[in-house]
């Protein structure tokens, strides 16, 4: 794809969080709209994947380590073609396979089950070592927010993941810089964010992850390091797309109401339209 594809997706795959979550009247609305850009690179761009064929066995690994945000990588994932679109207005339903936060048993495409705070990153550290040891050379990418990373267990993954020189693995911080209850810097400061990975071993890289741009520059010169992880640590907008949601802490986890989703369609049909009109 190139760039204007990737942003037209990119703004489908908001279009998709913000319905779902509508549709379930609860759900995480914010930190899944900031990631939107990177779920898009990442399923349409960079990894290795097969839709018709989710357990190929050298397939790239995702592991949405900030579960909670399961209506971004749900979107991403429908809109890549693991399952319909229309699915999406069934998230949190009963009977659904699409909840609260991904189960790896029930929805076609996911390598990992998450939702707990602070564990996805030890999984996908596990499966780069994996990918080691059996001598395959699929990548491993592991999304952690910036609240998350407040969690010890993050610190004890990236270590071992250091100390072991994963190259196949990437970990990406989304950095929105806000959390269920507030700034980050305000409930207990992360920063530096990338001094602490440089700490452990990693190469990091500091990005706008809004930009599909700075995304793309990551991403290779994440595949041309070697004897080291890579962490990019990207900046983005909580909420991004839709502009009551936009750096608003309160839209954490909250679903629009009827009004409010109308609204914020109305915004992603004009950003939309006015991509379909670039060259």
């Amino acid at each position: 794809m190139n760039k204007l594809e990737l942003a037209k997706t990119a703004n489908e795959v908001r279009k998709g969080i913000v319905t779902a979550v509508h549709s379930a009247k609860a759900g995480h609305p914010g930190g899944s709209l900031s990631a939107a850009d990177m779920f898009t690179y990442l399923y349409f761009e960079e990894m290795n994947i097969d839709p018709k064929n989710p357990k190929m066995e050298n397939r790239d690994r995702f592991v949405l380590s900030k579960g909670h945000t399961a209506p971004g990588l749900y979107s991403a994932l429908a809109h890549r073609g693991y399952f319909p679109v229309e699915d999406l207005k069934t998230l949190r339903k009963l009977g659904s396979y699409l909840q609260g936060h991904p189960c790896m048993q029930d929805t076609p495409g996911l390598d990992m089950s998450s939702g707990s705070l602070g564990q996805g990153l030890s999984a996908a550290v596990g499966m780069a070592l994996n990918a080691k040891l059996d001598n395959a050379d699929y990548r491993v990418y592991c999304l952690c927010g910036d609240g998350e990373i407040q969690e010890g267990q993050i610190w004890e993954a990236a270590m071992f993941a250091g100390h072991k020189k994963l190259d196949n693995l990437v970990v990406i911080v989304d950095n929105n810089g806000l959390q269920i209850d507030g700034k980050v810097e305000d409930v207990c400061s992360p920063y530096p964010i990338d001094k602490k990975f440089e700490a452990f071993n990693f190469h990091t890289i500091n990005i706008n992850g809004n930009d599909l741009d700075e995304i793309d520059k990551a991403m290779k010169e994440a595949r041309a390091t070697k004897g080291q992880p890579t962490a990019i640590v990207m900046k983005t907008v909580k909420g991004k797309g839709v502009s009551f949601m936009e750096d608003k802490a309160g839209w954490h986890g909250k679903a629009p109401n009827d009004e409010e989703y109308a609204t914020a369609m109305a915004e992603l049909e004009k950003i939309g339209e006015e991509l379909g009109g670039a060259n």
